[in-house]
């Protein structure tokens, strides 16, 4: 099994994609494989993303003082 990609490579994979998606040059089968691919870097982001933010989220709560 393969390592994921970063975030930022996944996303530039799939800006590739939607590219060549949106040109319209591509058979049936070659399009079906390029949406799953496209949907699988999706959620590979959008995963990236919840976790950075719950990140950003806590240290930033640590960075408040407490209320009392």
């Amino acid at each position: 099994m393969s390592e994921a990609p970063s975030f930022e490579a996944a996303l530039e994979e799939l800006e590739a994609i939607v590219e060549r998606l949106e040109r319209g040059q591509t058979g049936l089968d070659e399009a079906l494989e390029l949406w799953r691919r496209g949907e699988e870097l999706h959620r590979l982001c959008l995963e990236r993303l919840d976790a950075a933010q719950g990140r950003v989220e806590e240290l930033a709560s640590r960075s408040q003082p407490s209320a009392q």
